[in-house]
């Protein structure tokens, strides 16, 4: 299944697209969040409508983050090994954790905006996970359980705050509009391998960012053990799993977004999204 939230920002309504048309699920959905995630019996109802054609066709005029402000994101750094080195920096003997703000979280096709006082913002494109079902200490053997799927995301980040301001990473990578996720949720039976999809990015339809999941350096099962060891992973949580190389800060010279950029990014399966790039206003 691919599951979609649609409407204004902050009012989006729960969805589906089938066969390249969208649905309302909200007669038997409230929202995809936590309790949703964690529901089976959910899952079934929406299973049973879909398979009943009970549900209304919509047009969405906009794609929101398909996911309801989850109570976490994760993100994974160095995790490819062509960006490790792009970066300067050793391919890492364990995974390198950072979260991300959920208030970063936009939709799709929505602007991404500069932050004040940015002269280094820059794109990522991943693969992101989904959790499904509550995981603490599982094994890599029963890590997959645990996943309910996978969507797309754009880890913007600005590296002057990340890399040349001290401290952890979040603060470079959780301004508003720098989480960018979707169309859509796809559900992990749709995926037969998470660990052989072609991911990209253009920049102003060059393409700057295109590599495969099997360079991975942990793969899915070995990141979602690894991250339940030191915390609970909780439905509707994401682990965003990292990005190839490409990025802006290690082009020669670097390269960072300007206003007026236009960034289109894919996942093999997980869609497309596209994201224009403004300057930071004040009110």
């Amino acid at each position: 299944m691919k599951l979609i939230r649609y409407g204004d920002p902050g009012n989006e309504k729960p969805g589906i697209l089938l066969n390249d048309v969208y649905y309302d699920t909200r007669p038997v959905v409230q929202d995809y969040d936590e309790a949703f995630f964690a529901d089976g019996a959910q899952l079934a109802s929406l299973q049973a409508a879909i398979e009943s054609k009970s549900l209304k066709k919509i047009e969405p005029s906009r794609l929101g983050p398909p996911v309801h402000r989850p109570g976490k994101i994760i993100c994974v750094g160095l995790n490819y090994r062509k960006h490790a080195a792009e970066s300067g920096m050793d391919v890492p003997g364990e995974p390198v954790l950072f979260f991300k703000a959920t208030s970063s979280m936009v939709g799709p096709y929505d602007d991404i905006v500069i932050p004040k006082n940015s002269e280094k913002t820059d794109w990522e494109v991943e693969l992101a996970v989904v959790i499904g079902k509550k995981a603490s200490y599982v094994s890599e053997e029963n890590a997959m359980e645990h996943v309910a799927g996978y969507v797309l995301h754009n880890d913007v980040s600005e590296r002057a705050f990340q890399l040349e301001r001290g401290g952890q990473w979040v603060k470079g990578k959780s301004a508003d509009t720098f989480a960018p996720l979707g169309p859509y949720v796809v559900t992990k039976d749709e995926i037969p391998d998470p660990h052989q999809l072609r991911l990209w990015l253009k920049l102003n339809e060059e393409i700057v960012q295109d590599s495969n999941t099997n360079d991975l350096v942990f793969d899915i099962p070995t990141l979602v053990s690894y991250i339940s060891q030191f915390m609970s992973l909780c439905p509707g949580d994401i682990i965003s799993t990292g990005t190839p190389a490409g990025v802006g800060l290690g082009l020669d010279p670097p390269r960072y977004l300007k206003p007026g950029d236009v960034i289109e990014l894919g996942v093999e399966g997980l869609g497309v999204s596209k994201q224009q790039v403004k300057a930071y206003q004040d009110l």
